[in-house]
């Protein structure tokens, strides 16, 4: 533990295990520093009743809101982060998302960076991440450099039906483009089996195309990385002039230890990472590192969403995935609304054994009425960056998530447009709640929007931009205030737009990660492997990655 390394990246999330991916191969000296351990393959992986009601697989540590309440947002703290528990929706952002855009709520300030910039990684993400989708459907997609580069995963026909209902109506469904591992062609070769235990499950089978599979795993074999799981990082240390990192203090096994490296690259969640900042002040950072201009923390977003079932009671549906279909139409807005609405998406597909407990809610329907004749969507609405929306530490060191929803309307308008919507197909006969995601086992009200629990979409609290005096980050995603300190996870981002962050957090991992290959003067040679590497870790917790 007394090597000096040239890059240590704390996380291996969306950000963490994608910035590894595109720097493994670079000839450097990388150590890989996770608070949790592999998550287990085992038949619980397709458990209902464990993956959403316990915390075998989400943390069950404890945040608090501004007043002293409990947030237990579940996060995943194993390898391959909160992917290993995500839908694999993987959308861009509009082009027009990284502009000044007017919303009922306020006006939504503008990226220093544009679409153009993150194009070429947007479509490198969608190759590493295996993305199927199609293009061409969606009424608000940005311009691409070329096609998707695996095809849509189809619509099952319950699906294709409501797809057709709602083109009837002059709508445009379209794809969700999906990191799934799925050969609907050669069905015999396809890794995904196409099973209803997908969206907000772990994948036993490692079709999904998360953190771990797309990102650690394919670099498995190189000697120069070195992962360490089970370590909980406690703090950064600096120099006496404050400008660089010169050591990362982590936990293991019980023991500290302070690791090195020329540039430290921090990927813990925009929560985590904000906290860690903040844990970190010294002497030359009261505040928290790179806090000098008060911004580590703030701006916190985590999108406005909801999660509603839609019963008919005409036709059943027994479909097996039904995350398929997508729609825009309301992205930004109507005739009877100018401002941005959100996007609707469908959800895995609810089953009698998710609802149990619940009678009441669904009371007088039953539950197995509801699990066999529901279609299941998700409702997003882009809250704005607000200052005053931050993390903060308590007095015990614990995270305060303070957090006042804004642009509320935009979302009710959206509720409200696709409930009629609903309705108007014969898909809506009855509109009932689903409170299963994201709240790791805590439900015990269902509504139709997700509370201070839904930080899954976790963005902002570190944001990049041109300005020291308004932003944590330059546009490298470096902090403005030390010279080999980086941030690469939902932190970075100006705004939230609707659609899930993930592929953006993706694409900017191997923007970043370009930047650093120019910088430590990477040669990108590929390594030859250390076979016995794992069996000679140096601790129960560290593994050379190799397959």
């Amino acid at each position: 533990m007394n090597d000096h390394y040239d890059v240590i990246i704390i996380g291996t999330g969306a950000g963490g295990g994608t910035l590894l991916s595109k720097l493994a191969t670079s000839g450097k000296r990388i150590l890989v520093l996770e608070r949790g351990p592999f998550l287990p393959r085992e038949k619980e992986n397709w458990d209902t009743k464990i993956a959403f009601n316990t915390t075998r697989y989400f943390g069950p540590e404890v945040w608090y809101d501004k007043n002293g309440g409990e947030v237990r947002a579940g996060m995943c703290y194993h390898v391959g982060g909160n992917t290993k528990l995500y839908g694999a929706a993987l959308f861009r952002l509009r082009e027009r998302d990284f502009e000044k855009v007017q919303h009922v709520g306020g006006l939504k300030p503008e990226w220093p960076l544009k679409y153009r910039d993150f194009e070429p990684y947007y479509a490198e993400a969608e190759t590493l991440y295996q993305v199927h989708g199609k293009s061409g459907l969606d009424p608000t997609e940005p311009p691409r450099s070329g096609e998707f580069p695996f095809p849509a995963m189809s619509h099952e026909p319950r699906i294709q039906e409501v797809a057709d209902h709602l083109a009837s109506r002059g709508l445009k469904p379209c794809y969700t483009p999906l990191g799934i591992r799925i050969n609907e062609a050669q069905k015999y070769l396809s890794q995904c089996i196409r099973c209803s235990t997908c969206d907000g499950y772990p994948c036993l089978v490692h079709a999904k195309s998360d953190a771990e599979v797309a990102g650690v795993r394919p670099v498995m074999g190189l000697e120069n990385v070195t992962l360490l799981t089970e370590t909980k990082v406690e703090r950064l240390l600096t120099s006496l002039s404050g400008r660089e990192i010169t050591g990362v203090v982590a936990v293991v096994d019980g023991d500290r230890v302070t690791v090195t490296a020329d540039v430290v690259v921090v990927a813990c969640g925009s929560i985590n990472s904000a906290a860690l900042l903040l844990k970190s002040a010294n002497d030359q950072h009261p505040n928290g590192l790179a806090n000098s201009s008060g911004m580590v923390g703030r701006n916190l977003m985590k999108h406005i969403l909801g999660s509603l079932i839609g019963v008919s009671s005409f036709k059943a549906n027994p479909t097996k995935f039904q995350k398929t279909l997508s729609l825009f139409d309301f992205y930004w807005g109507d005739e009877d609304f100018p401002y941005p609405m959100g996007q609707v998406q469908m959800l895995g597909k609810v089953d009698k054994e998710s609802l149990e407990g619940s009678e009441s809610i669904y009371a007088p329907l039953d539950i197995d009425f509801v699990a066999k004749h529901s279609l299941d969507w998700w409702l997003t609405s882009e809250d704005l960056p607000d200052p005053n929306n931050r993390i903060t530490l308590n007095r015990d060191g614990n995270i305060v998530v303070d957090y006042t929803e804004n642009n509320t309307p935009a979302f009710d308008r959206l509720m409200a447009k696709w409930t009629e919507t609903l309705k108007s197909i014969g898909c809506g006969c009855h509109i009932l709640p689903n409170g299963k995601y994201f709240n790791a086992g805590t439900v015990t009200t269902f509504t139709m929007k997700l509370g201070i629990n839904g930080l899954g979409h976790q963005i902002g609290t570190c944001r990049f931009g041109e300005d020291p005096a308004t932003s944590v980050l330059d546009l490298n995603c470096k902090a403005h205030d030390l010279d080999n300190l980086y941030v690469v996870d939902g932190g970075f981002m100006v705004t939230s737009a609707a659609v899930n962050p993930t592929l953006t957090i993706i694409a900017n991992a191997l923007r970043v990660g370009d930047h650093l290959v120019e910088r430590l003067g990477a040669n990108g040679a590929v390594l030859q492997t250390a076979p016995n590497a794992m069996n000679s870790a140096r601790t129960p917790h560290e593994v050379a990655l190799v397959q």
